[in-house]
Parts: structure tokens; sequence; C-alpha cells
């Protein structure tokens, strides 16, 4: 297994150490255009392998060449928000670098499955999907891993409990219109709804909605990179050991809650083929109208590119 991360910047350089501490590839590139970043960020990380005791080879590079035969790419390239950009903004800078990056990546490993954090990442998928040339199940969003990481963290902080107890979801696009599912959220299978009112739950979804934003605004002058890689470590996880997770993740639909012709945040199981199903769950009427509201805001952004 070989993997490639494109963009040594926080996000993808955390990522590359995620995946080489589970040992999941044999070899992980690490790609930037900025000379020299890369090469030094591999090696420092390889040079923690003695003591973590993980034999996966880095090598940093600032071309396509070394990544030959690659069978997953993370792509973390683009620029990351900043106070008062929202993920809207970077649509036409971050289209054109991840379009670019796409098409470098297919030219050397034709098979390979693209997983997209780059925002909007919803639109993001897109641009790649109709960039490479691939099956919509070998390009798949890291969204809804995340999302639904910082919904179960702040449900653990109100509550005092354990992380590792709650179990939610959330679906829609990875932004302000995002779903998150709380009559499905319990904790050790108690609904969220019997241990919290409806004001404080509300409270808590407003700042899942937020909560990249809200990371944005103490850092300054950056985003957040420590949930964000360690989602797309889980969806490369389950991809490369076949596990079949059902993650929540952005996938391209067609016809599935409704929907066509988008990527979003749905259910997902992902194994060693990519994405191998899209699992369609009973939804609400208000659950149903939120995700349709969601997928318009995606699609009227979408509308903005020509792909």
């Amino acid at each position: 297994m070989k993997i490639t991360v494109v963009g040594a910047g926080n996000v993808g350089a955390t990522a590359a150490q995620r995946l080489a501490e589970r040992e999941l590839a044999e070899e992980i590139v690490l790609v930037d255009v900025v000379e020299g970043l890369p090469q030094g960020k591999g090696l420092d990380m390889y040079e923690s392998a003695p003591v973590l005791g993980f034999d996966t080879k880095i090598t940093g590079a600032n071309g396509y060449d070394e990544t030959a035969g690659s069978d997953i790419a993370i792509i973390t390239a683009g620029l990351a928000r900043k106070p008062g950009m929202s993920r809207d903004d970077l649509l036409q800078k971050n289209s054109a670098i991840v379009g670019g990056v796409t098409e470098l990546l297919l030219a050397h490993s034709p098979d390979i499955i693209l997983i997209v954090v780059s925002n909007p990442l919803d639109i993001m998928c897109s641009v790649a999907l109709a960039k490479s040339g691939r099956p919509s199940n070998k390009v798949i969003g890291m969204a809804g891993v995340l999302d639904t990481a910082r919904y179960r963290a702040f449900i653990a902080m109100e509550l005092g409990v354990s992380v590792r107890d709650i179990q939610a979801m959330v679906l829609g696009g990875h932004g302000d219109s995002m779903v998150p599912l709380v009559r499905y959220t319990t904790v050790s299978g108690i609904p969220l709804s019997q241990l919290l009112d409806q004001e404080r739950i509300d409270a808590i979804v407003q700042r899942t909605r937020g909560g990249g934003l809200e990371i944005v605004n103490y850092l300054k002058t950056g985003s957040a990179y420590y949930a964000p890689s360690a989602a797309a470590a889980e969806m490369v996880e389950s991809i490369v050991r076949n596990q079949r997770r059902l993650l929540p993740c952005a996938a391209y639909l067609t016809g599935q809650f409704g929907i066509d012709g988008i990527y979003m945040g749905v259910p997902c199981i992902l194994g060693s083929d990519g994405l191998e199903k899209i699992v369609e769950i009973d939804l609400s009427d208000d659950e149903h109208e939120a995700l349709q509201s969601s997928a318009a805001a995606v699609k009227e952004t979408l509308g903005k590119l020509e792909l």
C-alpha cells in the first residue's frame, strides 16, 4: 500500500504522521510546492519512527513522479480560511489548485482512490471527480466524520461523559447548513433528548455548525488540523483494512435522499473498493427538509463553477 498526501501544511503533515503511526501503508509520499517543506517534514516524521515503532517509509517531494503507483491520495492542498472568510470564499482559488493536483495524481496513479479534504469540501469533491474521470465511488470527501466528531465532542463536554459512549451522525453539506441528526444521537443507547433539554441541544447543534470557524477565530492565522487529519486517517484505515465502517462522508448522490448530481454528507460504507454503499436512512419531515436545504446551498455554490 502506497499513500500520497498532497499538501504539507498542518492538515497534510498531521495526516501523514497519523497514517505512519498506524502503519496503514508501506510508503507515504508528502507532496508540496514549497521547496524543502515536504522533504523536511517527511524526514522529521521518519526520525520519530524508532521512538514510536513504525516502519512506514516517509518521503517528501515537490513533484509527482515520486507518487507513481499510489493506491490512495489525501488532497489537503489549498488556501486555509482566515477570520471573516467563509468556506465559499475559497471557491475559485482552491478549485484551480485541486483540479491541477487531481490531474497530476491521475497521470501517475490511474487507479487511485481520492479522499478530498480541501475546502469548500463538497464542491472540491465535484472538481476532483470531473478532473479525474474516476468512478464516483473512488472520489470521497472528508466532512461528516469531522463534523460528527465535533458534535460528539461538544455533547461529551456538556454531559461530562466519555466521547466513546456517544453515537451520532452529521449529514449534509460541510458548512452552516450541515444537519446533525439529533433523533439518532444516543449516549450508551440513551436518546440525547432524555439527557438534555431542547435549548441545550439546539446550542450544541449551532456550535457544531460553526465548529470550524470557532477554531479559525482562535488561531487567527490558520484553521483546524488535529481533528480534520484524524477524520481523514479514520477513512483511510477503513479502506486499507477493509473494515467496512459506516461513516458519514461526502458522496456523489444520484437520487439518494431525493438529491442528484452533487456531493454531500451521507452515511457511507467504506471498504477496499472505496465507497462501497450509500446507506439511506429514514428521516423525519424536518430532517428531510433540512437536508434538502443543505443540498440547495451546495448546488448554489457549485453553480458558480464551470465544470
